[in-house]
């Protein structure tokens, strides 16, 4: 029997049931979609982290109080809270000033703020403050006006650069560049808006206010950590910068070679480890929870096909009777079990690329559905209605034609 001629036997038997058909595959279906739905929720928080979180800058790492391995418990984290000291802008000056492999330092920190411009109020507003150079180490944009300057970084200018979002709230209908905003109640002079960045989790990332670091530790006070991003002068010295810099912190802070760093050294490698190592485990374990599901469709799809082989006992006869070989008999329901499952697992893909982006639209959660995923889910499918069918197929294959002739 051609291949052809065997595939359109198996899409008449499945269209000729179509309810039951449907009701067959719903355990294909869901448990490919959530498998599907599950990845791409997976791979899109991935590469939001590693365009958005893990991209620390150009060649870039961020020396800071805690380090990502202080936050792998509680325990841990409070026995950090004892022992590292703050970073301060002291320590920026000395990294900025050493030289070698590391390019350049800049300090930034920050908070929330209340935002008001004539009538209309924003509140709980993201405060940034840093110095100048941040916007060539983590590449800021503008779309309108320019970023701090080095004489209002040391002149503690009361100067602001705000996200596109707030500038459209505050200035609908005006040019925010030269506007005068309060900022919890202090009058800053609005120099530039940020290019849109758009959103993540469902929350803007326009809404924010940009001071430099020396105006907001006047105001907010100097007793307070920093986070300082040093960028090394190629690729090629990032690791080199890296020892540079935890060699001056350590000598700053007078350590002991047996004694443990009280500061965090943070590089984008350190954050995509600690992101496989949640994402995986919760990506491995809803894996393993939805193939439940596709055990359970398998299951089903083989008693259904033993009830076809019951159904069509006589049909099986007439056929071996006309010269119908085994093989024959076996392709047939082989390809009907493989296509039914095959139907499962596309429906399925189709639900959760629609589930995927909806959520993407509507909780700006981002999504991506990997190529290799779409080809495994369909490859297991059709293996799960390939393995069930194997017993009704051998079933229907080696029913004696006489017999079969007999059945009603």
């Amino acid at each position: 029997m051609l291949f052809a001629e065997t595939i359109k036997l198996a899409v008449s038997s499945i269209l000729s049931h179509k309810l039951r058909s449907f009701l067959t595959l719903l355990g294909v279906i869901f448990g490919v979609a959530t498998v599907i739905v599950v990845v791409s929720l997976v791979e899109g928080f991935n590469a939001y982290v590693d365009e958005k979180i893990a991209n620390i800058g150009t060649n870039a790492f961020s020396v800071q109080r805690f380090s990502i391995e202080d936050y792998s418990s509680v325990e841990v984290l409070n026995a950090a809270r004892r022992r590292n000291k703050d970073v301060g802008v002291d320590d920026l000056k000395a990294l900025a000033a050493a030289g070698g492999p590391i390019k350049d330092a800049g300090g930034k920190a920050g908070g929330i703020a209340d935002v008001k411009f004539g009538d209309e109020s924003l509140l709980n507003i993201q405060l940034k403050a840093t110095t100048p150079n941040m916007e060539e180490i983590e590449k800021i944009e503008s779309r309108e006006g320019r970023y701090f300057i080095n004489a209002e970084e040391e002149s503690r200018k009361l100067v602001c650069f705000i996200g596109s979002e707030m500038a459209e709230k505050l200035f609908p209908k005006s040019d925010a560049i030269g506007q005068t905003i309060k900022i919890d109640g202090r009058s800053f002079l609005v120099i530039g808006v940020g290019k849109e960045l758009g959103s993540a989790f469902g929350q803007s990332r326009d809404m924010y206010a940009s001071i430099p670091l020396s105006t907001y530790l006047s105001i907010y006070g100097s007793r307070r950590s920093i986070s300082i991003s040093v960028a090394s002068t190629s690729p090629d010295t990032y690791l080199e910068a890296i020892d540079a810099a935890r060699t001056l912190m350590r000598v700053r802070r007078q350590l002991e070679p047996d004694e443990a760093d009280n500061f965090g050294i943070v590089t984008p490698s350190a954050i995509n480890e600690l992101r496989d190592k949640i994402f995986g485990t919760i990506q491995v374990a809803a894996i393993g929870v939805t193939s439940i599901s596709l055990i359970v469709g398998g299951i089903v799809i083989m008693n259904i096909m033993l009830v076809s082989v019951t159904e069509r006992t006589k049909e099986i006869g007439i056929r071996k009777s006309m010269g119908a070989r085994q093989s024959d008999i076996l392709k047939q329901f082989l390809a009907e079990s493989t296509t039914l499952a095959l139907i499962g697992g596309s429906i399925g893909i189709v639900i959760a690329y629609l589930i995927a982006k909806t959520v993407a639209v509507l909780f700006s959660v981002p999504t991506e559905l990997p190529l290799l995923w779409t080809v495994i889910a369909i490859g297991v499918s059709s293996s799960v209605g390939l393995i069930s069918g194997v017993f009704p197929a051998w079933k229907a294959a080696n029913l004696d034609p006489i017999v079969a002739l007999r059945a009603d």
